[in-house]
């Protein structure tokens, strides 16, 4: 029963297809708010000249996809991947040129993810590149199946969470919300939880799911790419109970954000604005809720590349981009919206990467990390004192 399920490709109506939008003449010269469905099948409104946007940027990727191609052509169609040496001889004798070679590809790699993964190249591209082709390869093929058929009846507070959001998980969409979707989905996320009891479930991760269900081929892979994500992408305890990574990232974050921003984040601490109001979401839910699915997913091929600094990168573009708008600001509740409606409408992923990586500046990997350690401290004091305040508070009811 669940083997059909985790090997059968998807037989959805939307999968990528890259159609030109074409908005009636009334729409176009008056301008007004058209309603359409996006390549992965989710409900969109927008004017005229959003539609325009979204045209340019599929355009865009179609050109992408023939560099891809080209590429599969003349270097193989696992090019991406770092180069085999078959043998030690072989290996001393092309030592040098395999270096030149290695950081060739892994610079023509960089820009390309940036520019884009075509749609029907991404499935393959991310579970080679994330770890989770390898992570899989670690553990019986069965291992999925096994999974799902040992924990089925099974009732947790996880499975029990799950079940509440699986209706609120893109309510509307032509495939997710349906008995098949919201069984397919529950599946992973019930699955997950028994793998790693320590995240068990969050909210936030079954957007995330739902996401990854409607990129990769078979909801296995899915399950997988999930778990490469928590596992190895993402800050560990990100989705722990108490939120403790998630905690972190938005104190980093904050730090980033005077740093790298000081006009806003000098104006956000005179309106008394808490980041955290807004890119908690962000963070948890990978954008996924914010921002439109196509954006979303050009987030995500750098994403799985790169690794979780790409977060910071975004949610500083998404400031960025609307600095001169902010500074305006005179209400916490200007800000929201502002921010809200920037990221609703942001359908041009390349001017959202464009700023990200150009204009915000350089951030490695261990830069952030640094941050991190630093924060960890004072997140797991308050969060230790919020713990004690309400065990305080139980113990008086119980009096």
């Amino acid at each position: 029963m669940y083997h059909t399920h985790s090997k059968r490709e998807f037989s959805i109506g939307f999968q990528p297809q890259m159609q030109i939008l074409r908005p009636s003449i009334h729409s176009r010269r008056a301008n007004l708010m058209v309603k359409f469905q996006d390549l992965y099948g989710f409900a969109v409104e927008g004017n005229v000249d959003d539609v325009n946007i979204l045209n340019e940027v599929r355009e865009k990727v179609r050109q992408q996809g023939r560099v891809w191609w080209a590429l599969e052509a003349s270097k193989g169609a696992n090019w991406y991947l770092l180069p085999h040496v078959s043998s030690l001889t072989e290996g001393i004798a092309l030592k040098s040129s395999l270096k030149l070679s290695t950081l060739t590809n892994a610079i023509t790699l960089k820009r390309l993810i940036r520019k884009g993964i075509p749609p029907v190249l991404r499935p393959k591209v991310w579970f080679s590149l994330s770890g989770a082709a390898k992570k899989k390869s670690t553990v019986p093929e069965s291992y999925y199946n096994d999974l799902t058929k040992a924990v089925e009846g099974k009732v947790t507070a996880a499975t029990k969470q799950i079940d509440h959001d699986l209706p609120r998980t893109f309510p509307g969409h032509p495939w997710l919300d349906t008995q098949e979707g919201h069984a397919t989905l529950r599946r992973v996320l019930v699955g997950y939880s028994f793998r790693d009891s320590d995240v068990g479930y969050c909210q936030g991760l079954n957007y995330v799911a739902a996401l990854l269900l409607l990129v990769m081929k078979t909801e296995e892979d899915a399950f997988w790419m999930l778990a490469v994500l928590l596992e190895n992408v993402l800050v560990n305890d990100c989705y722990t109970n108490n939120l403790s990574g998630c905690h972190v990232e938005q104190r980093v974050f904050q730090d980033l954000l005077v740093k790298k921003c000081p006009r806003i984040a000098a104006h956000l601490e005179e309106l008394e604005f808490d980041v955290s109001l807004v890119a908690t979401e962000w963070f948890l839910c990978l954008f996924s809720k914010s921002l439109p699915s196509e954006t979303t997913l050009r987030v995500w091929d750098v994403l799985f590349y790169e690794g979780a600094k790409v977060l910071f990168h975004v949610a500083l573009a998404i400031f960025k981009m609307k600095e001169e708008e902010l500074l305006l600001t005179h209400h916490v509740g200007d800000v929201i919206n502002i921010l809200q409606k920037t990221t609703h409408h942001l359908f041009d992923p390349d001017e959202l990467l464009t700023v990200a990586f150009d204009k915000i500046g350089s951030m490695t990997t261990n830069t952030i990390s640094k941050e991190r350690k630093k924060q960890e401290p004072a997140v797991m004091a308050e969060l230790d004192q919020r713990l004690r305040r309400l065990n305080s508070v139980k113990m008086d009811d119980d009096k």
